[in-house]
């Protein structure tokens, strides 16, 4: 029996920490064959995951809150279902990125200041169903075009620090 993914809603088990909401999100990832006119060792093209934003134009990386009864990569992980829709394995960390939230100020962080965890993501699994379907759509791009689709400065930044992770990665596995 298959049951219903419901996105988690309120904020009784919101984290904070110093006066900011803590935050967990991932750039999700994939490989997409490169075309290079039918030669044998084409390259993989690395794709990231981007959804649309409920408030406004640009894209961005799923991301939400980190609640007291899960780990930070359990939090990231919920993101990418409830808001994405995708399931994978959860990578390396790529660090924390502070910012400040218009629309999630409260008692707790009234300036409305969050601090982001984000990891990468390699997507193994695209739901046909997931809790935010109706307002979200999801969008495949190349890092470039990512890039220049963020609707925030730090979620830039976090797909630099993945770019770099990605590529520090394809040269270690060349190495060995």
């Amino acid at each position: 029996m298959m049951t219903e993914l419901v996105a988690r809603t309120g904020r009784h088990q919101q984290r904070y920490e110093n006066g900011y909401r803590l935050i967990a999100g991932c750039v999700p990832f994939r490989y997409k064959d490169g075309d290079h006119c039918g030669n044998s060792s084409s390259e993989k093209i690395v794709e990231v995951l981007m959804i649309n934003s409920s408030s406004g134009p640009g894209l961005l990386f799923p991301k939400g809150g980190w609640e007291n009864d899960e780990t930070v990569e359990e939090a990231a992980a919920r993101e990418a279902i409830e808001e994405a829709g995708v399931r994978g394995d959860l990578m390396d960390f790529l660090g924390y990125y502070e910012f400040r939230s218009k629309t999630h100020q409260d008692e707790f962080s009234p300036e409305g200041l969050c601090k982001a965890a984000m990891f990468a993501l390699f997507v193994k699994e695209e739901l046909d169903s997931w809790p935010e379907r109706s307002t979200r759509n999801r969008s495949w791009l190349a890092v470039s075009e990512a890039l220049g689709s963020c609707r925030h400065a730090w979620m830039r930044d976090a797909l630099q620090c993945f770019s770099k992770w990605h590529e520090a990665k394809l040269v270690s596995a060349r190495e060995h």
